[in-house]
């Protein structure tokens, strides 16, 4: 079968990949990618990517990703995963109005209750119109940011 992204480790990486293997320096996915590296390069062992999946109890899949990877974005970024440009989650609320939820909770409770809870919190937070909707973990995750 025709590899669409040949592997090809120049010295330095291989020797890169190598100390990554034999001194177990990072994450484990940092360690499989660089196993994946030097069983996959053409110069090198030039395993098929089914013998180097079971090898490494992983998918084709990774393999092949790898191999992508390396390909596309060279050997330091296919080795480091690069972190996240945006958070999974978007933020909620904006610097103001974490900042009136936050002035709210330190006042005085309102009249009938002896202090705010979550839910109360996030309940007057909409009735003042600082959002128009919120949820008590929003409040809670708001607070617990603060301490």
């Amino acid at each position: 079968m025709n590899k669409k992204y040949i592997i090809r480790l120049s010295e330095s990486e291989r020797e890169e990949a190598l100390r990554v293997t034999t001194q177990l320096k990072g994450s484990n996915q940092k360690v499989r990618r660089a196993q994946i590296l030097l069983q996959a390069d053409v110069n090198g062992a030039n395993w098929p990517d089914k013998q180097i999946s079971e090898a490494y109890r992983c998918r084709v899949s990774t393999v092949e990703n790898t191999r992508r990877r390396f390909v596309e974005h060279g050997f330091s970024e296919c080795l480091n995963r690069k972190k996240r440009d945006t958070p999974p989650n978007p933020k909620l609320l904006d610097g103001k109005q974490e900042a009136s939820i936050i002035a709210m909770r330190l006042g005085a409770a309102p009249k009938g209750y002896a202090n705010w809870s979550l839910r109360l919190l996030a309940r007057k937070v909409v009735e003042l119109g600082v959002v128009e909707q919120i949820s008590h973990e929003t409040v809670r995750n708001t607070l617990k940011k603060t301490v």
